[in-house]
């Protein structure tokens, strides 16, 4: 009985010293994502960053302009505050507050931010001319929403996340994160092609390159896509470090954002989880 006192003992301070070490160890940072993109800082926390990065990946990997884009961060920043809600006007759930009852799918459907990013897209792209339009107005043709002037208050962040999540403005969207969990390669990848469709990759043990052809314009700003996303979604996937040109970011010190690194290629977007 003494023994096994003295085992249990034993077991409960050793917890208790591997919690203090992990406790000691870890960061304690605020964490949020942000992109810094002219006289714009538009500030989000980890989910809003998470779902902005979807957003710009599935219009990507459909073909449409940054504009559609814009207008779907726009939509939902005035819908939901860009997170998945499980709670609404009426029926209405989700991202964009899609209604089921409206033909938007299920319950569970519109809470899937995969089906609800591409049900909006699917409306979007049947407004004609939205491309050019006033982006409250092309958002307001989509959900026909009561109060059809608020999304305009959101055009400035919506914006910059766009212009940096689709690649146009280079290193311009980090997150600062506490990075607590060990992510695996297979997932993050499983993760990117879900957003941006089946991409060519190679992996190793503990990470995955992301190689990219086309002319240089067209590589640097899909590569700053990817590597944008990747850091969006860097906390809630283990993500430990990632990089693509003369730029590195790594979870450890992400309060220091994409820093300088020396390059051995342009067109690779590599990331690790170890």
């Amino acid at each position: 009985m003494r023994f096994r006192w003295f085992v249990v003992l034993g077991l409960v301070i050793a917890g208790v010293l591997f919690a203090t070490a992990l406790r000691d160890r870890a960061p304690n940072r605020t964490e949020y994502c942000v992109a810094d993109v002219g006289d714009v800082r538009a500030q989000v926390d980890l989910e809003q960053g998470r779902w902005a990065t979807l957003m710009a990946a599935i219009a990507q990997r459909r073909g449409l302009p940054p504009r559609a884009t814009t207008i779907a961060i726009a939509t939902a920043f005035q819908e939901s505050k860009l997170h998945n809600l499980t709670y609404g006007d009426r029926d209405s759930l989700g991202l964009f507050q899609q209604r089921p009852s409206q033909g938007w799918g299920t319950a569970d459907q519109v809470r899937d931010p995969q089906h609800a990013i591409g049900a909006f897209y699917d409306a979007l792209v049947k407004v004609k001319g939205y491309e050019t339009m006033q982006i409250t107005d092309a958002a307001q043709r989509v959900q026909r929403s009561a109060t059809p002037g608020a999304y305009a208050q959101h055009e400035d962040y919506a914006r910059a996340l766009a212009s940096a999540l689709r690649g146009y403005s280079p290193a311009k969207f980090t997150c600062q994160i506490n990075p607590t969990k060990i992510g695996s390669t297979s997932i993050v990848v499983k993760d990117v092609r879900a957003a941006f469709g089946n991409i060519d990759v190679t992996t190793s043990g503990i990470g995955a390159a992301f190689p990219l052809t086309g002319r240089a314009a067209d590589v640097k700003a899909r590569g700053w896509a990817i590597a944008h996303y990747l850091v969006g979604n860097a906390s809630h996937l283990g993500i430990s470090t990632i990089s693509f040109g003369d730029r590195q970011w790594d979870a450890s010190e992400s309060d220091n954002g994409w820093r300088p690194r020396t390059p051995t290629d342009h067109d690779i977007v590599r990331v690790s989880t170890n």
